[in-house]
């Protein structure tokens, strides 16, 4: 990479290689710098208006599912902290054989761990959604009843109860996300009507207990369009029976939020139903593109679509659990040592003042930022696989104050993508260092 000026109001350029699997950062400082040649063209590229702002960041894709210890204790607080990290999604999946559905016993161990993790959550000014399909029990690895089998819901109705008087005994504020994945096979295997049987009968106890938290649904596996019959029997089922979530959720692996986020708008119009928050896309990004590039690509994404994304977990076992849904890795000793991926999250997370208008290439996209009290301008590029060079053109720099005798000194730093080592330090991502660093992710 190189280290590159721009004029005020002209375009600059830079390259960018694999982007595939790596993320670039561009920080504008107010200082001074001789102007470079730009680089060749490229065959794609992004522009940056930074006289074009809006409001400010509000970190739409930090969360994730899992990924605390089960005692809640770790991974230590700056690790979540410096992502701006605030949405956790868990319910104990994976601890035992089994939750409420196998044994009491099980139901415990899960919701010990559960309300750990909510504690933390909350004391790291998170929101906790809670998956009450792994409290269950189904969670994929293993076996057990499913509410409602042969017309009985009676253990189902106990399991319910349960569950609401652990809420209200610990005075819990959490989102209810009724069931994860019900139009697959791994988390729901009876018929679409026997789960939207169960849909109504929880949504009702849950609204009845708690009619000031907000439930989430349906968390599907697919993604939401006309053509998905999953989906548009959901909404029209909800809508007859006044039943809609308060957020309307869904699974990116793959997807792209910002497609989604349309077809969305459009089925739930054509079912007559309105969406008034943020859209909860509570899984992203297949393990394959749980890279720098792919994560940036990602943030950029989900923040152009204004949906809330939480980091999916490719997981299994106690590694649920931990790792920071694999942003973070432990050496011998079981200490804590970020990947590549973290640093483009600790990026994002260091992106202050207002957002600035991107204009996206063929599978590039990002968020820029500008911050005049801090006197910076930051820019997060990634990737959905293109690969090649990409050229930036940045335009309305008078309108930041980084420019200094016209002129500004951009520090570009490449994030790397590199199987698995990890990191011990790295300078600050606005780092005035004129070698940018170079941390890596598996």
């Amino acid at each position: 990479m190189k280290l590159l000026s721009a004029l005020p109001d002209a375009a600059a350029r830079t390259r960018r290689r694999a982007v595939s699997s790596t993320a670039v950062l561009l920080a504008a400082l107010a200082a001074t710098l001789v102007p470079v040649a730009p680089s060749r063209a490229a065959d794609t590229s992004v522009t940056v208006d930074f006289a074009t702002a809006g409001g400010a960041p509000t970190y739409h894709a930090s969360g994730m599912i899992y990924g605390m210890t089960p005692d809640g204790s770790l991974p230590q607080d700056h690790f979540f902290k410096d992502i701006k990290w605030h949405f956790m999604r868990a319910g104990g999946a994976q601890l035992n054989s089994g939750g409420y559905a196998t044994s009491l016993a099980d139901y415990q161990t899960r919701w010990n761990s559960t309300l750990a993790q909510y504690k933390r959550t909350v004391a790291l000014g998170g929101t906790f959604v809670l998956l009450p399909h792994d409290l269950w029990g189904a969670d994929g690895t293993t076996s057990q009843g499913w509410p409602g089998d042969n017309g009985d819901w009676t253990q189902f109705d106990n399991f319910v109860t349960q569950l609401v008087n652990d809420v209200r005994a610990n005075n819990m504020t959490v989102e209810w996300d009724l069931w994860n994945e019900p139009d697959g096979a791994g988390f729901w295997k009876p018929s679409q009507a026997q789960y939207l049987q169960m849909w109504s009968r929880f949504y009702a106890k849950v609204r009845a207990a708690f009619p000031n938290q907000l439930i989430v649904g349906p968390s599907i596996a697919g993604q939401p369009n006309s053509s998905n019959t999953w989906w548009t029997t959901y909404l029209n089922y909800v809508k007859a029976n006044n039943v809609a979530p308060d957020i309307y959720s869904w699974h990116d692996e793959p997807g792209d939020p910002v497609t989604d986020v349309g077809r969305a708008n459009s089925t739930l119009s054509a079912a007559g139903l309105t969406n008034t928050r943020a859209y909860q896309i509570n899984e992203y990004a297949t393990l394959s593109m749980q890279s720098p590039g792919g994560g940036a690509w990602f943030i950029g994404r989900l923040e152009r679509a204004g949906a809330d994304g939480l980091r999916g977990n490719w997981a299994s076992g106690t590694n649920l659990h931990d790792d920071e849904a694999n942003l973070l890795t432990r050496n011998s000793a079981g200490r804590y040592l970020p990947l590549g991926e973290w640093f483009m999250y600790r990026y994002y997370g260091s992106q202050t003042g207002n957002i600035v208008n991107l204009v996206p290439g063929s599978g590039t996209d990002g968020l820029a930022t500008k911050d005049n009290t801090a006197k910076n301008a930051k820019v997060l590029l990634g990737s959905n696989g293109n690969t090649g060079n990409v050229t930036v053109n940045l335009t309305g720099l008078n309108t930041t104050s980084v420019v200094e005798n016209g002129k500004v000194r951009a520090v570009v730093q490449r994030v790397s993508n590199g199987n698995g080592t990890p990191r011990t330090a790295t300078p600050s991502p606005s780092s005035r260092r004129p070698t940018p660093p170079s941390p890596r992710s598996r």
